[in-house]
């Protein structure tokens, strides 16, 4: 009985008894409450009673989901945006996620209370983009279309096509000049 921790075998204090008498605990070790319990018992010993519950068939235990409101937002969240390549960095301890940093947010314009409900979690992202912190949609290219170098779009092949049209010939640019086949320097 002494080695087993469930309280459903004897009370604490009939263990703790137990541990006393046997030796394994000295007296200076006892804990406090030890002699407060027994000068002062209990009118009902408090013993653990299995409940009686008379089952037919197999009967399963309903857990009830527990969300809480940051979750909720959190899930939204996740299903609007993506959380990009990395991957959170656990190792440092005041290492903030972007989630984590849009519930945060979400909740400070909600208690400020100037955003209409509709347009809170809209608002919320807007907010994270003027403080930097870019979120990217699902299903959208990461940067705008519009905002892009056209530098960017162009082939190779238009690029050098476009360079031997602007630049002048060689032999221009090193002062010689070609008439008939003869090459005459300046």
């Amino acid at each position: 009985m002494a080695g087993s921790r469930l309280e459903k075998f004897g009370t604490i204090f009939s263990r703790m008894t137990d541990l006393v008498r046997a030796g394994v605990l000295k007296e200076a070790e006892k804990p406090v409450w030890y002699d407060v319990y027994a000068a002062f018992h209990p009118k009902k010993e408090p013993l653990y009673v299995k409940p009686l519950v008379k089952r037919y068939g197999k009967v399963t235990m309903q857990v009830p989901d527990i969300f809480y409101k940051e979750d909720v937002i959190r899930a939204k969240f996740y299903a609007v945006y993506t959380t990009g390549p990395r991957a959170f960095d656990l190792f440092k301890s005041n290492f903030v996620s972007t989630s984590q940093r849009f519930v945060e947010k979400y909740n400070e314009l909600e208690k400020q209370g100037d955003v209409p409900e509709e347009a809170l979690f809209e608002e919320t992202g807007r907010a994270l983009l003027a403080e930097g912190v870019v979120l990217r949609r699902r299903g959208t290219p990461g940067v705008a279309s519009e905002s892009r170098d056209p530098v960017l779009g162009m082939k190779l092949t238009d690029m050098l096509s476009e360079q031997q049209t602007d630049t002048p010939s060689k032999a221009e640019t090193e002062g010689e000049q070609v008439q008939d086949g003869t090459t005459e320097t300046l």
